[in-house]
């Protein structure tokens, strides 16, 4: 019986999420699997300012050595932390059925909702991406940086006196938290980062198994992140800058895409948005990126290069 080892952070929403994925391959291809857990140098340098510290990749390099050197045949991202760029010799090879991408509103008091929070709100989140919305958003908000796995976070909520702190829904609910949400806040008001809710798999490039795991491919999925990874590499968006992006699949079948790029303080944020066929998924994230770069997005990126630049 074939034996999938797979690579993952150690996270406790990491090794849910791998969990999944593992239990749903040993039920489609009748394996046995393993789970691989690595600490990244993201999850070492928690305290860290990702940006400065080489960004998403922080997340999934360690993860994708074990791919390249055989201690592992399969890897389970979450698509969010995946740079632009895979390396040499590796494929994201599925991309299963995406979890709610929105993020969530978690409050202090119950029923809390975003929009009516107080003036001068204390908001907790570790994402530039949120943070720079928020601002927009509302400018009175005092938005503090926050990071940690999701029990922690939840914790200092309470401990460092915050009035809500904004998380993934995706993350929750796999977690088994989906109770502590008291919105998920409409992507109009905070569109989510890239990738955020779907799982990518990962694997060695011709490997019998890169084939193998295709039965846990989602034909949307793999059409959305399409759309938004185009979006991202686009903007060249390796770094923990301030920009999101959401491809949906509305109703008439068609592909709604949008994405922004927004200055830390929230002072600009620049906005695209294109319809398109799903097989012409790419093409729109970066019809999107073109829009927003050309509208001042390009701008804001150039001067956020030039201040995170050693």
């Amino acid at each position: 019986m074939m034996r999938v080892r797979i690579a993952t952070r150690a996270s406790a929403l990491a090794l849910a999420q791998s969990g999944g994925v593992a239990r749903a391959l040993e039920a489609a291809l009748g394996c046995q699997t393993e789970l691989v857990p690595l600490v990244t140098s993201g999850d070492r340098l928690a305290d860290a300012a990702l940006a400065r510290i080489g960004g998403k990749g922080l997340f999934v390099k360690e993860i994708e050595e074990a791919l390249l050197d055989g201690r592992a045949d399969l890897a389970v991202h979450s698509a969010k932390d995946l740079p632009a760029k895979t390396p040499p010799g590796l494929s994201l090879a599925a991309f299963p059925r995406r979890a709610d991408p929105r993020d969530a509103l978690v409050g202090r008091s119950p029923g809390a909702r975003l929009l009516d929070l107080p003036r001068g709100a204390r908001i907790g989140t570790g994402s530039a991406r949120r943070a720079s919305q928020l601002r927009a958003l509302r400018p009175d908000f005092e938005v503090l940086p926050l990071r940690g796995n999701v029990d922690t976070r939840l914790r200092r909520l309470v401990e460092r006196g915050l009035d809500a702190l904004l998380l993934a829904c995706a993350g929750l609910e796999r977690l088994g938290r989906a109770e502590v949400i008291h919105e998920r806040i409409d992507p109009a008001t905070l569109l989510p980062a890239v990738g955020q809710g779907t799982l990518a798999l990962e694997t060695r490039t011709g490997d019998e198994l890169e084939a193998a795991v295709r039965v846990l491919d989602d034909a949307t999925a793999r059409a959305c992140l399409g759309a938004e990874r185009a979006f991202l590499a686009e903007l060249e968006g390796d770094c923990n800058v301030p920009l999101a992006a959401l491809a949906e699949l509305t109703d008439g079948g068609r592909l709604r895409v949008r994405g922004l790029v927004a200055s830390p303080d929230g002072r600009e944020l620049v906005r695209g948005e294109q319809w398109a066929s799903l097989a012409d998924a790419a093409g729109a994230g970066r019809r999107v990126a073109e829009q927003v770069l050309a509208a001042g997005g390009a701008r804001i990126l150039e001067r956020l290069r030039a201040e995170l630049a050693p």
